[in-house]
């Protein structure tokens, strides 16, 4: 959970495995740094924040720290 100029709100999710999924330019965040989110949860809004050029949802995915396309 954080916040900086270039992706705005930001929600980092560690599944294990080396696989960690990002979400970024939220609007709101309902979860804690180290809280533990469950399957189904929704935990943050999409938005606007950050460098961004209208409201929408970037979404990364890592696996043993390569992004993935």
């Amino acid at each position: 959970v954080g916040e900086d100029a270039r992706s705005g709100r930001f929600v980092v999710i560690d599944h294990g495995a080396g696989v960690r999924t990002t979400y970024c330019h939220l609007s709101a965040i309902h979860v804690a740094r180290g809280e533990t989110v469950a399957s189904g949860a929704i935990f943050a809004a999409s938005g606007n924040t950050g460098r961004s050029t209208g409201p929408h949802l970037h979404y990364g995915l890592r696996v043993a720290g390569e992004p993935i396309d």
